[in-house]
């Protein structure tokens, strides 16, 4: 009888480190990925010029595409009917939030080994530790994704709403630094990405629930994560791009020694990202702060147009209230006399 549970207990999928999740994610990732492309996930390389959307040409002639279609779509719109799309848009919203989630446990699946035993800074520097075979098929996918991520301005147009320059911008831009990273092979790219996908399952799964008519208090912290977001990745890209270039060109300031990657991807990372913080930034003040000062400045006018009370009727309170005397003349409060009494000052 004793050793039915430890026979039971030892059966349980339970966490190791190899196996964050209790069960091993890649094999069943690799049977998805061999019987929807016909070979293993071991034999994909990302070949330049071989592999689909791996040029600048095509990567760039995407991102144009895209900008015709909203632009245009948004013309053609103007004069029509707004599309509900209702269930559309909560298919999108859904296989969204379960792509990203499914993405994120495998990279955590990936990392966490390799964090623990060899520290972040081989993790994020070291060709072998940031930029393995199984990672670089995480990288593609991901990349691929932010394509399709740029139906949301598509369901945006139809639906009549409006296309902000930020929305616009992130998204193109977005698609241009995988594709700068993937490309530069940057081992600290999985930073940028685990944090994006962590931020895109709780985005797209308040896109989701709001499509469905549930109301969500937590809107506002969406964008406060993706600030949060934007400054550490800025971290990690800035401590990356500094011991890179002050390992190879200066080698007299401190640094923690070379970083794998090329220069201009570092380059397009911190313009990209510097240029995310701040349009993030101003976005949530204008959203929200400038939203709660309106309201406060609202009700401070309302108040100051409310109408005073009548004198009359102020006065007969006055005559009615206890400290009046027989006369209507009120005690005072500093010795004046009333009735020919002086009376004591209540000052306190």
């Amino acid at each position: 009888m004793s050793s039915a549970p430890s026979t039971f207990y030892e059966q349980l999928p339970l966490p190791t480190l190899d196996r964050p999740f209790g069960i091993h994610l890649w094999p069943i990732f690799d049977k998805a990925w061999t019987l929807a492309l016909g070979y293993p996930t071991s034999e994909f390389k990302f070949v330049p010029f071989e592999t689909p959307l791996s040029t600048l040409k095509s990567s760039a002639l995407f991102i144009v595409v895209y900008y015709v279609v909203i632009l245009g779509g948004r013309e053609l719109m103007r004069n029509r009917e707004p599309f509900k799309l209702k269930t559309l848009f909560l298919i999108h919203n859904f296989y969204l939030t379960a792509i990203s989630g499914i993405l994120l446990a495998l990279f955590i699946e990936q990392l966490l080994p390799t964090v623990v035993r060899h520290g972040i800074f081989y993790a994020i520097c070291d060709h072998d530790g940031g930029w393995t075979q199984p990672l670089v098929i995480l990288y593609y996918l991901n990349y691929l994704t932010k394509y399709l991520e740029l139906l949301d301005t598509v369901f945006l147009f139809l639906k009549k709403k409006p296309l902000t320059f930020l929305h616009c911008y992130h998204h193109g831009a977005t698609a241009l630094l995988c594709y700068t990273q993937l490309i530069g092979s940057t081992a600290v790219s999985w930073v940028v990405i685990t944090l994006n996908l962590t931020v895109h399952v709780v985005m797209y799964w308040y896109y989701f629930q709001s499509a469905r008519g549930i109301k969500i208090w937590w809107k506002e912290w969406v964008t406060r994560l993706q600030i949060v977001q934007f400054i550490i990745d800025l971290g990690f890209v800035y401590f990356a791009s500094y011991t890179y270039f002050t390992s190879t060109y200066f080698q007299w300031l401190p640094n923690a020694g070379t970083c794998a990657g090329e220069e201009f991807a570092a380059f397009s990372g911190i313009a990209i990202i510097s240029s995310y913080l701040v349009l993030f930034i101003s976005f949530y003040l204008a959203t929200y702060k400038k939203g709660k000062s309106h309201t406060t400045r609202k009700s401070l006018r309302r108040m100051s147009q409310a109408p005073l009370p009548d004198p009359l009727h102020l006065q007969a309170h006055v005559n009615a209230s206890p400290g009046a005397g027989a006369n209507g003349k009120t005690a005072s409060t500093t010795g004046a006399k009333v009735n020919g009494t002086t009376t004591r000052s209540r000052k306190a």
